[in-house]
């Protein structure tokens, strides 16, 4: 995220309450009261007896003991890319065209190799890559080995940098997170580089689009994300969550930004990290991509209910439905469940194929659409209800080669389970 290297100020103000004091007679009698003040003015509080790191909460200490352990393992990043404004510029004299655009973003060390871990839309597009780590000025060059822009994911590895500089971070359990338990958000809010904040785990599973299509656009897909109330801002994308442990758990990557009056999006005390899970998945395919991206994997079947919505240039383009976009007497009479996935078709050899799962043959069309009966309907992956390809996906998004899920079919109105697994060819098609 850009930073607009902008100082803000925030304005205090300090309300004092005077509290009235009701002196209950007969509970303290008066002679004993005047006593006890004599006492008190007598032998008045020594503040030189205060010891700070005595009287450090345990919290307190639990973050100042994670930030000295952990934070050299935090990286911050810088980008430039190269953009065409005017390619008519130099015709009039303007120059060009070309500007630089500034970027800047956090990330973490995940092994002794060097390798930092990121968001993808960090590096997006970027020309140059410099990184510096915690406690030197020095900047180094890195070139992205691996890109999951599905995940808004990015593995990116720098050159010539000493391997004393390199500090991994502990990579902990995110399906082991619990409500309300503590999270430390390290990062560059901002471009204020190396900068921490703490919270709690507001959330698990949250579900929200994350992510990009392979191409680069904006195509958010579904997944399950952990959301926190510690301060995560513009330049934070990348950085590392952290429990109490001191290990990462999630990787920051979007909030929710009230934004006022056309000015950039600050938090709000809402914000959403990665889980680590998902990414620990990942990094096997990351390190061995080339610089390439990874997909996420899919089953190979095609959604039976259609909407055909009309584009900008006066196309018909198809757009896949779940169940709940039907009307309860449509289900009705079709004798189709309240929600699910309809199977429109399904590839040949693909994990979809071998686990038996079939598409329908029925082909009816309706005012702005069609579906496909006589094939399976999936209504829950992993024990999650299913009601659009949003939700297959979401359930998919941190499996690895050889995991097995689990799918729920109705077919004919019976309901059966099967087990589907993925192969490496699941994780090869494009998107």
């Amino acid at each position: 995220m850009t930073s607009r290297q902008t100082l803000l100020a925030t304005a205090a103000v300090l309300v004092g309450l005077g509290l009235g004091a009701s002196v209950l007679r007969g509970q303290v009698p008066v002679s004993q009261a005047q006593t006890r003040a004599a006492q008190t003015q007598a032998a008045p509080l020594n503040p030189g007896t205060l010891n700070e790191a005595a009287a450090r909460l345990q919290n307190e200490a639990n973050t100042i003991s994670i930030v000295k352990k952990y934070e050299p393992g935090l990286v911050y990043i810088s980008t430039e890319q190269t953009v065409q404004q005017d390619p008519f510029g130099m015709m009039f004299g303007g120059g060009s065209g070309a500007q630089v655009q500034q970027g800047v973003g956090s990330g973490f060390f995940v092994n002794a190799a060097g390798d930092i871990l990121t968001n993808f839309h960090v590096v997006q597009g970027a020309d140059r890559i410099q990184i510096r780590v915690f406690g030197s000025s020095k900047s180094y060059a890195a070139s992205v080995i691996g890109r999951a822009p599905q995940y808004d994911l990015a593995l990116i590895r720098p050159s010539n940098l000493p391997p004393a500089l390199i500090r991994p971070i502990p990579l902990g359990d995110s399906d082991a997170l619990a409500v309300g338990q503590k999270a430390v958000a390290m990062g560059a809010p901002f471009g204020l580089d190396f900068s921490v904040t703490e919270g709690i785990v507001s959330a698990t599973g949250r579900r929200i689009p994350i992510g990009f299509s392979v191409n680069g656009g904006s195509q958010g897909i579904t997944q399950n994300a952990i959301q926190t109330d510690a301060a995560i801002n513009p330049g934070n994308s990348g950085g590392p969550l952290l429990n109490s442990a001191g290990q990462v758990i999630g990787i920051n990557t979007q909030i929710i930004s009230p934004v006022s009056n056309g000015g950039e999006g600050q938090n709000a005390g809402v914000g959403f990290a990665i889980p680590i899970n998902a990414a620990k998945n990942l990094l096997p395919r990351l390190q061995k991509a080339g610089g390439k991206a990874v997909y996420a994997p899919r089953l190979g079947i095609a959604a039976g209910l259609l909407a055909l919505r009309t584009t900008q240039n006066g196309q018909q383009q198809p757009v896949p439905l779940g169940l709940g976009a039907l009307t309860g007497a449509a289900k009705t009479e079709l004798k189709l469940p309240a929600q699910g996935l309809v199977v429109g078709s399904v590839s040949a050899k693909s994990p979809a194929a071998r686990a038996g799962i079939t598409g329908g043959s029925q082909v009816r069309q309706f005012q702005g659409g069609q579906i496909t009966l006589g094939g399976d309907i999936i209504t829950t992956v992993g024990g999650q209800p299913v009601d659009s390809l949003e939700d297959l996906q979401a359930g998919l998004i941190d499996k690895k080669v050889g995991d097995k899920v689990s799918l729920t079919l109705v077919k004919g109105g019976k309901s059966r389970s099967v087990q589907v697994t993925l192969d490496a060819a699941a994780f090869q098609q494009g998107n």
